[in-house]
């Protein structure tokens, strides 16, 4: 399922220059291993920026990858995220090993540490690398994960908690936490199931740690599209989140809402909420601006939100 966009092409170009101008507007904080742009007007990339390093999760990256999303959830600008690798050769390799040699080697023989305590000191990481990935799944915007090359281990974790996942025709996937001894713990085993809908492929990709193609993840639905190459996929992310950056923020981030809540519930449970969510979203102007912009052919403009 390959796809390419001319038309994508040319409006990323078309769209450089407002990128550059909308950096100050957007006041996005500094990180050490990720970059803040706006790729459009509405539209902000968040990439991992660790190239030298195949872009692998340091112990620093789980603290400001929760930064910038939380960051991201309170700039009423913004109407869409993309979710890159930036410049690196891949997406990401994973979590960077040499990084965390304290946290996973097990404890010296003879060392006398309390082996309840060790667990209560990991639990306390572990929960807060999940933190990480749960920003990105709180956040009120849509998050379009944009994959190319290689997508390790904590790398499925990440974009399992995006809302949209693209790939080039370049990019594979692999859960690898058992090729290192450990069980993944911070989404995978939770969300992958819910955004595939096979049990029987995800516990093989889990159980084996097996490179998975970008055009197999595809037809198992980890992926909306994938496209020839990394520009033309950029180009496609882009694309899509102007589409949803020009909808109602009311409507759009809405939906994100009563999609999150209604997973895992019953539908009776998710009608009703939805129903006590639109008794007071229904009053927004919204609604009328979009329906002016339907009959008139005009874009519609929406307040900050």
């Amino acid at each position: 399922m390959i796809a390419g966009s001319r038309r994508a092409l040319s409006q990323a170009a078309g769209h450089a220059a407002a990128a550059s101008r909308g950096l100050a507007s957007l006041a996005a904080p500094e990180f050490e291993t990720l970059r803040i742009t706006q790729a459009a007007p509405h539209v902000a990339e968040i990439a991992l920026n660790r190239p030298t390093k195949n872009n692998a999760m340091s112990k620093v990256f789980w603290t400001e990858i929760a930064e910038a999303f939380d960051w991201a959830a309170d700039m009423p600008e913004l109407r869409a995220i993309l979710l890159t690798g930036g410049d690196a050769r891949h997406f990401t390799s994973g979590i960077d090993l040499e990084d965390h040699v304290d946290l996973l080697a097990p404890p010296a023989e003879g060392a006398g540490e309390d082996t309840a305590r060790r667990a209560f000191e990991l639990r306390r990481v572990v929960k807060r690398y999940q933190e990480g990935f749960t920003a990105i799944e709180r956040c009120p915007k849509p998050v379009i994960a944009a994959v190319h090359g290689a997508c390790i281990g904590g790398g499925v974790d990440m974009i399992c908690a995006a809302d949209v996942r693209l790939a080039s025709s370049d990019a594979y996937f692999c859960v690898k936490e058992v090729a290192i001894g450990i069980a993944a713990d911070v989404g995978t085993l939770q969300r992958l199931p819910r955004v595939v809908g096979n049990d029987s492929w995800v516990r093989e990709a889990c159980f084996t740690a097996r490179n998975i193609p970008a055009h197999e993840a595809a037809t198992q639905g980890l992926l909306s599209r994938v496209y020839t190459d990394k520009k033309a996929m950029m180009a496609g992310a882009l694309e899509t989140a102007q589409a949803i950056a020009a909808h109602s923020p009311v409507a759009v981030q809405g939906t994100k809402v009563n999609l999150n809540f209604s997973r895992g519930r019953t539908v009776s449970d998710g009608l009703e909420f939805q129903s006590a969510w639109n008794a007071a979203m229904l009053q927004t102007q919204d609604m009328g601006e979009s329906m002016t912009a339907a009959m008139t052919g005009k874009p519609a403009r929406f307040s900050k939100l």
